[in-house]
């Protein structure tokens, strides 16, 4: 005997994932007074279960990314006001410090490039000051003896993602938010347009508007018509974390970054004691093992920047996925579907645009069209139906649900 799935009641709207990007779309739109519901098993874990929290706008600028440095610069100055709102909402602490950031060279190559960076910053007016080798040390003296120069970043702060994510599920459930603790299977589409999804269970949920905020999962929802598709990819990140035990405490007082043999570390640590180093980039489809070689790389090229670190205890290692876009800019609002909006695709930046994300889905959520969102409309990757691209290796070969970031394990 069949037992037809049940209807589960309607709502203004249903986000697709619980990581911190649809944590803080939900609490927004719940504050704008929506009735609004989540689908995640794990809601607050995700991607920023494994993120360092780094809120880089300056010392992570590229090339080639001066109109998504804007957004980023927007979203650090929100971070203050926003988490102490975050933390009188949840009463939990969010692990918000302001304690500035030191990128460092380890040779003459990294040097020049840090030059580049550094001239680069100061073009657009931002604020980074170069240091010689003596002053880097003087800041932080467990650096190694051969640090070459470095720039000092006062505006480059940091976060703890997990606290983040657990005081956005606490305030989301202060504020209302329903919680389905169930993947998204498939989108639900009537009469063209968005109207909710059916969960894994087989129990639909209607919605008048469903955002999919699913990390680099969010183009795998069965259901979504091709020219609505966000063209996110997984891109695999290692993390470290160590514990600095009492006689070496304080190890290090801010971030510290550095470039070696062409590749970036980088040390964050925290008032608990944790250090956090990371993090490799790999496009690896959805894997998230953790390799021996990942490891490896990260300590070697972290004792080259602080030799003191392989006496720390290393208490855990982990690899989660980034949600890549083709730009590695966000999608943030309306797909060429009618009803479906993206918040998706922040690639390195979903902690640090957390707080300008939350505003800007909740206005158009609710009608409006920011300015500040319009170059990171998804209809920039608009594509023609029956054009759906696929890389090899970012599909999983089993049949998916839906969640956002990394798997449980």
């Amino acid at each position: 005997m069949h037992t037809k799935p049940r209807a589960r009641r309607g709502r203004d709207v249903l986000v697709v994932g619980g990581g911190v990007v649809g944590l803080v779309t939900a609490w927004r739109c719940a504050q704008r007074g929506l009735s609004v519901a989540v689908a995640d098993p794990e809601p607050g874990r995700g991607a920023a279960h494994v993120a360092a929290g780094m809120l880089a706008a300056v010392t992570e600028l590229q090339y080639g990314e001066q109109t998504l440095l804007g957004l980023n610069l927007a979203s650090a100055r929100r971070y203050p006001s926003f988490t102490e709102e975050l933390e009188d909402a949840s009463g939990l602490p969010t692990g918000y410090r302001a304690c500035g950031t030191l990128a460092v060279a380890l040779d003459a190559d990294d040097r020049a490039e840090l030059r580049e960076l550094h001239a680069f910053q100061s073009a657009l007016g931002l604020e980074s000051v170069w240091l010689t080798g003596r002053e880097c040390r003087r800041l932080e003296p467990m650096l190694a003896p051969g640090v070459r120069g470095g720039l000092r970043v006062e505006g480059d702060h940091q976060v703890d993602p997990r606290r983040l994510a657990a005081a956005l599920l606490r305030a989301c459930e202060r504020a209302g938010v329903d919680f389905l603790r169930q993947p998204a299977g498939r989108l639900s589409v009537v009469a063209d347009r968005a109207a909710g999804v059916v969960l894994a269970d087989g129990s639909a949920v209607p919605a008048g508007q469903v955002v999919l905020a699913a990390g680099c999962r969010s183009g795998l929802l069965e259901g979504v018509p091709e020219e609505a598709l966000p063209p996110v990819r997984p891109v695999k990140g290692q993390v470290l974390r160590l514990r600095v035990p009492a006689p070496f405490a304080p190890f290090l007082s801010r971030t510290v970054r550095a470039v070696v043999r062409g590749g970036h570390v980088y040390l964050v640590p925290r008032e608990n004691g944790e250090l956090v180093v990371g993090a490799t980039t790999e496009e690896t489809g959805h894997d998230t093992a953790v390799t021996a070689g990942g490891v490896y790389e990260l300590l070697r090229d972290a004792h080259e920047l602080v030799p003191g670190i392989t006496e720390l205890p290393l208490t855990e290692a982990l690899a989660g996925l980034r949600p890549g876009s083709p730009d590695n800019a966000p999608l943030l609002g309306r797909t060429a579907l009618p009803g479906l909006l993206a918040a998706t695709g922040h690639h390195r930046n979903g902690i640090l645009l957390t707080p300008v994300t939350g505003d800007l889905m909740a206005e158009i959520v609710t009608g409006g069209d920011p300015e500040q969102a319009l170059p990171f409309s998804p209809a920039r990757f608009s594509r023609a139906p029956g054009t759906r691209p696929e890389a090899p290796g970012t599909r999983p070969e089993e049949p998916h649900t839906l969640t956002e970031g990394v798997p449980s394990r």
